[in-house]
């Protein structure tokens, strides 16, 4: 089974930096595709970054240049470090792995509970 414990989240201004963490269950790395996605209120979830099994990564254009993904295996731990945010950054962000090579949502067969992050201007 897997299972994804987001943590990290909280407020930070304009400007500022966070350090997202999913603890994840073991082989959970080498075995799917793993990613970074968000919701705001009132907006659909959306992904923001994504790494393979191979340590491919990919990134919505919207954080690209500022949001980097990364993990390190021996401890089951995904990491999204978001620099320079922005208000339009503030959502509940969320953990997943899946076996498609996507940014989108749907194709993710697994989540965590979220973690909030907040950007005050």
């Amino acid at each position: 089974q897997v299972q994804l414990v987001e943590s990290g989240g909280g407020s930070v201004q304009a400007g500022g930096s966070l350090r997202l963490s999913c603890l994840v269950s073991s082989y959970t790395h080498s075995t799917y595709h793993m990613g970074w996605f968000r919701q705001a209120p009132g907006k659909e979830r959306e992904g923001v970054a994504v790494i393979s099994p191979y340590g491919n990564t990919m990134s919505a254009n919207s954080v690209n240049g500022r949001f980097t993904i990364s993990r390190d295996k021996a401890k089951n731990t995904l990491y999204l470090q978001m620099n320079s945010l922005k208000p339009e950054d503030a959502a509940m962000y969320y953990c997943a792995a899946g076996g498609r090579w996507s940014l989108v949502p749907s194709q993710y067969d697994y989540w965590g509970q979220g973690t909030q992050v907040t950007v005050s201007s």
